[in-house]
């Protein structure tokens, strides 16, 4: 009898033990929702300087809008408008958009009711307080019966639970008994599967359906879910370059990569302390994402457009970067003290204090996305491919309806971080910066399939860890090219070679397309000046330069906005090639330059040594840059050969020692 009351004892013991873990994730799951770390004050309140948007589908975005303080009146405004159903008259409920899903609206609003209760009850009249509740009640009941549903299985599935999950937990004592059972109906609309970040979404709604329902085995299992995409290598997810992919080998930095790192980051700060906390390993593989990877492509605090991947939304480059802010606060929380001091200067560098010298430099290839970036003391370039191992670009749910040359070696250049900011609606979509392709008035094609991609696996990029080359051979889309660019701390050169069509349309290579800035500076027809960046040709082309009032609409390209006429001065040069026999260019770009040094730089200090169908070839600096698309032999000074046998990028010193190289890769998308 005695073994048994033991026993007894014992179990009883360990399930207290369970549910007051369970409790204590609750606990830290409604102080996150609800705003009460401190260390976190300063950040949104430099977040709350930044005018909310009133059209929004990014749930990256939609989250960080929720971390804004919520204004009383806006809980009056709710409280006044609702109707007896428990409806509001402005929500669309017969909507039925892909993206953008204006019922959504209805959830968020529930949460942002629950946050007031969860944060104000105390400090509020309790007639107010009485008010909210009541209203809470309604809102919710509206939702329970009417059961809306999208078009679009992401907002079933992820999208309304997890905006709703939060608000059950945070009304959980006030909720009835049928309320309950309805919540946890919402909430079974997740279950566990899928890939990549998707998967991470479906596991964390489901955690809070173990957290509604106290059952441990559900909540363990979720996390277990949640933990196994911290890995490397998967062919979704973090890649060995850090790196991220989804919808197939795709760069998404912008897009589920940043909902992942956020999503992560939350949860190594959620199950901190407890017997779920990440282990080291997984804690490890975050903090090298967000120093290894996402790092590279933020600048002065903003995002580069490179990485916004299809989500070309308003002020999508500043909103991601603040998403990337509050990641990296919580990952620094259980990071080792090396860590924790780099996370600080990502911070320090990006948000307290953009304007000084960057001290994060260097060259960097992700090879596994296609995507070069390199960083100077005083402005960043970032080049974005594709090949028949990387998919370029995506049309989704009309996001991104005239993106499809935007991986085909668009380059941007930044000094102040802002120079493309919300550029994209008055964009030629035809010269993207970089791109080569054909000048027509044709609508932008917008086909997605694998007949669409770049049929090449010529695409890759060397570096010694501060300069590099970046190659890519252009075949898609009727039209063959050779393109690379030379990185140094000074300038960018850029090459093409072998340029021609099956076509009798023209040809152009966009240099740059962005905000007119004060006056364009020119000498010679081969030296520009614009916004701190100076242009030279090398060669004799004719190159159009334009300063032009333009117009557009945001809903063009992103079909979830409302139509509305805008319009903005935009600076356009680019080459027009001749037509007939291959074409070539040859020019610099001198970002965080001058009229003066633009007007006297030396262009005798490059000296491009081949510019053909088999090898680009320049010296500058005392370094060969290489770019092979055969075998080939690359003459040097002095008499001196080298035997190039594999196509690739290469560096040699100026005495012909290798310095690095990397052959193109020959595995394809499977």
């Amino acid at each position: 009898m005695k073994r048994i009351s033991l026993f007894v004892l014992f179990i009883c013991t360990i399930f207290s033990c369970l549910c007051k873990e369970n409790e204590r994730i609750k606990q830290n799951y409604i102080r996150s929702i609800i705003g009460m770390d401190e260390e976190k004050q300063p950040y949104l309140q430099l977040l709350s300087k930044i005018p909310p948007e009133k059209e929004v589908s990014d749930q990256n975005v939609i989250e960080l809008q929720q971390l804004y303080p919520i204004r009383q009146e806006e809980i009056h405004r709710l409280i006044s408008t609702i109707r007896g159903d428990g409806s509001w008259p402005d929500i669309n409920y017969a909507d039925t958009k892909r993206s953008g899903w204006e019922p959504k609206q209805h959830a968020e609003r529930i949460l942002k009711l629950t946050k007031y209760y969860a944060r104000e009850q105390e400090n509020v009249s309790a007639q107010e307080i009485s008010a909210v509740v009541s209203i809470i009640h309604q809102a919710m009941k509206y939702w329970f019966v009417q059961k809306p549903v999208c078009k679009n299985w992401w907002y079933n599935q992820i999208g309304i639970p997890r905006t709703l999950g939060p608000a059950f937990l945070l009304f959980e004592t006030e909720m009835t008994e049928k309320e309950k059972q309805e919540a946890i109906r919402v909430m079974e609309q997740s279950q566990f599967g899928m890939t990549g970040q998707n998967k991470v979404w479906l596991a964390g709604n489901v955690l809070i359906r173990g957290l509604l329902l106290n059952d441990t085995e559900l909540i363990k299992e979720a996390r277990e879910n949640i933990c196994s995409e911290i890995v490397l290598g998967q062919k979704e997810g973090i890649q060995p370059d850090w790196s991220f992919h989804q919808h197939g080998p795709q760069q998404q930095f912008g897009n589920y990569g940043l909902s992942f790192l956020c999503n992560m980051s939350f949860y190594s700060e959620l199950f901190a302390g407890t017997p779920l906390a990440f282990d080291r390993r997984q804690q490890d593989i975050l903090v090298s994402l967000l120093l290894k990877g996402y790092q590279w492509i933020v600048w002065r605090g903003y995002w580069d457009v490179n990485g916004l991947n299809r989500q070309l939304f308003h002020s999508a480059d500043i909103h991601k970067s603040f998403n990337l802010l509050f990641a990296a606060c919580s990952l620094m929380k259980g990071s080792n003290d090396q860590q924790a001091r780099e996370i600080k200067e990502l911070i320090a560098r990006n948000f307290l204090h953009p304007d000084t010298n960057n001290e994060f430099t260097g060259n960097k290839f992700f090879g596994d996305s296609d995507l070069t970036i390199h960083r100077t003391p005083h402005w960043m370039a970032s080049v974005r491919m594709a090949s028949d191992r990387v998919i370029g670009t995506e049309l989704v749910n009309e996001d991104n309806l005239k993106g499809y040359y935007m991986a085909d070696g668009a380059i941007y250049t930044y000094i102040r971080g802002d120079e493309y900011h919300n550029i994209f609606p008055f964009w030629d979509w035809r010269r993207i910066p970089g791109i080569t392709t054909y000048e027509s008035d044709a609508p932008i094609p917008t086909e997605s399939g694998a007949d669409s991609r770049n049929q090449t696996n010529l695409v890759g990029g060397t570096t010694d860890g501060k300069h590099g080359i970046t190659a890519m051979h252009l075949n898609r889309n009727g039209l063959s090219a050779n393109k690379v660019w030379i990185f140094t701390d000074e300038f960018i050169l850029c090459l093409g070679s072998n340029i021609h069509t099956d076509s009798t349309a023209t040809l152009i290579t966009s240099i740059d397309q962005r905000f007119k800035k004060g006056e364009v500076w020119s000498e010679g027809n081969r030296r520009y000046f614009h916004d701190n960046t100076g242009y030279i040709l090398l060669q004799d082309e004719l190159c159009p330069v334009q300063t032009e009032k333009k117009k557009g609409q945001w809903h063009d390209f992103m079909g979830m906005y409302a139509p509305k006429m805008l319009e903005s001065n935009i600076f356009s040069i680019y080459i027009k090639h001749s037509p007939g026999a291959p074409a070539s260019y040859r020019y610099l770009l001198l970002p965080g330059s001058t009229q003066e040094k633009t007007a006297t730089f030396d262009t005798s200090r490059i000296q491009i040594l081949r510019n053909d169908e088999e090898a680009q070839v320049a010296f500058t600096g005392g370094m060969y840059y290489i770019a092979a698309w055969q075998a080939a032999t690359i003459r040097l000074s002095g008499n001196k050969e080298i035997c190039i046998k594999t196509p690739g990028t290469y560096l040699y010193r100026a005495d012909g020692a290798p310095v690095s190289q990397a052959v193109f890769p020959k595995k394809g998308i499977q």
